[in-house]
């Protein structure tokens, strides 16, 4: 859900009013685990602090938002953490008209760059995909797929008259989308812009397929048309840890100068009709047709203006790397956390350098006890009869499973508002439980057991145990005061994947 700018700018002109200046060193953080870091790292300087957890009553990231009481600590922050994903959409709203322009901020996903992961649909796993019509809707759109499911495809799926929004963006008809995309994405209106302009570059006005013929019409007033053949398609993997299927035609008339070599991409991997499509071209070979990463022209309806193709901007995911949903979870691998504590540290050093040898000293202390723990998540892992785990539940781990080498099953990504299983899924997951002789179903500690015991009692462990980890989504103050810790937390998990593992 995303909060109203003029919601926003509301709060901060309370919150410039409320918070009286201090001589503490104010941190906010958004979820318990960079708190807790945040608590290590000042240690003996806590009495010099002030350290806030926004989500304390156990409320989950993916559905939180900001009270005006937590829009005004944020506000007058001298560091702020916060997670980074799609979920905290809201920040860059709250972070505009801060009290205090010095501010520290941490982007958790933006520290961990390229290291951030894509969420992914592995084998019976639900997704929405799976619930919609077979006509096409955006729904049908796919950037995670089995290269088994791609189908061979026809020229006559991209059949009609096209256009390119190239000259829009350039007019700046298309920037009320761009302003639209940086509201909730990672990049600033003007980023996405060049970004788009970049990727949308062509020569090419207009694009007319009928039968086996293109006809292409330039942006000089020249046009040229072939026939083509279908020659096959290929699965293009994006650096985002997504996938596209790539239609591949070849011209039969070898005179004539339209391009030789044609690859069409329209988020889809088998026959239906497109909505927009981008289409990469070379007179040379298809291994010369540029970066695909970096270049996608794209075409629209001859009918869309510019208005519409605004509005099919501001709503569409872009499957090549911006755009793409992220896995949220970055927290729940050891490794990750180092890099983080580091970033945290760094910024209470320029916020507070009276204090900064403390920060670094406790800092080298706590890496040393993450580093030694994870070496014991690795031991386990080495000694462990099974290299799989199975979820009952949404699976946030993919950091952690991925950080040990070791793969999963479960019934719903980590970001999901799904909460009942088909019977499909079900079944699948009990036939894991039988097929890898698993002795357990695991659930994350906001379960309620119910997909776990229904996959046990499907499969013919009848004496499977559902076991819980802890992703630390929903860890409440109460949890704190009683000395809940991250690494605590994840000790536990450690106890609780050893004996999933069959360790």
């Amino acid at each position: 859900m995303r909060i109203n700018k003029a919601f926003i700018a509301a709060l901060m002109s309370l919150a410039a009013a409320a918070v009286p200046a201090s001589a503490k060193t104010k941190v906010v953080t958004t979820i318990f685990p960079e708190y807790d870091w945040a608590r290590q790292i000042i240690g003996d300087k806590e009495k010099e602090s002030e350290l806030t957890l926004l989500l304390s009553n156990g409320s989950d990231l993916h559905s939180y938002q900001p009270s005006a009481k937590d829009i005004a600590k944020i506000s007058d922050a001298d560091v702020f953490v916060y997670v980074g994903g799609e979920s905290d959409g809201w920040v860059k709203n709250a972070l505009r008209n801060v009290r205090n322009k010095n501010m520290q901020v941490v982007n958790l996903l933006d520290v961990l760059g390229d290291k951030v992961k894509a969420e992914e649909i592995v084998d019976g796993m639900e997704h929405e995909h799976e619930h919609e019509e077979h006509e096409h809707s955006h729904g049908k759109e796919v950037s995670t797929f089995d290269d088994k499911d791609v189908k061979d495809r026809a020229l006559s799926d991209w059949a009609g008259e096209w256009k390119s929004p190239y000259k829009y963006l350039l007019e700046g008809k298309l920037d009320e989308a761009w302003e639209e995309k940086a509201e909730s994405g990672k990049m600033s209106a003007e980023e996405y812009k060049e970004y788009y302009k970049t990727g949308y570059k062509t020569d090419i006005d207009s694009v007319s397929i009928s039968g086996d013929t293109i006809k292409y019409v330039y942006d000089n007033g020249k046009t040229a048309s072939a026939k083509y053949k279908y020659v096959g398609f290929y699965v293009q993997n994006w650096s985002s840890g997504t996938k596209a299927a790539m239609y591949r035609f070849e011209s039969t008339d070898k005179k004539s100068p339209a391009p030789a070599f044609v690859e069409f991409n329209d988020h889809m991997i088998e026959s239906a009709k497109a909505e927009h499509f981008h289409i990469r071209m070379s007179d040379e070979s298809f291994d010369a047709i540029e970066d695909p990463e970096k270049y996608w022209p794209t075409f629209f309806p001859a009918d869309m203006d510019a208005e519409e193709i605004c509005d099919h901007l501001a709503g569409h995911e872009h499957h090549h790397h911006h755009d793409e949903e992220m896995d949220e979870h970055v927290w729940l691998s050891l490794k990750n956390a180092e890099i983080f504590c580091s970033a945290i540290a760094d910024a209470l050093c320029k916020a507070d350098p009276k204090n900064a040898p403390s920060y670094k000293s406790n800092l080298a202390a706590y890496e040393k006890n993450l580093s030694a723990l994870d070496k014991k998540f690795e031991d386990a892992v080495k000694g462990a009869k099974t290299k799989t785990i199975l979820f009952g539940d949404r699976f946030p781990f993919r950091y952690l499973v991925d950080d040990y080498g070791l793969s999963y099953y479960a019934a719903f990504t980590g970001c999901s508002a799904e909460s009942e299983a088909s019977f499909k899924t079900i079944a699948f997951l009990a036939g894991k439980v039988d097929e890898l002789n698993l002795g357990s179903v695991c659930q994350i500690e906001s379960g309620n057991g119910k997909i776990a015991r229904t996959i046990i009692k499907t499969s013919k462990n009848k004496n499977a145990k559902i076991l819980t980890l802890d992703s630390m989504q929903s860890t409440t103050k109460k949890q704190i005061n009683k000395g809940a810790t991250y690494l605590g937390a994840m000790e536990e998990n450690l106890k609780v994947l050893k004996e999933a593992l069959g360790k």
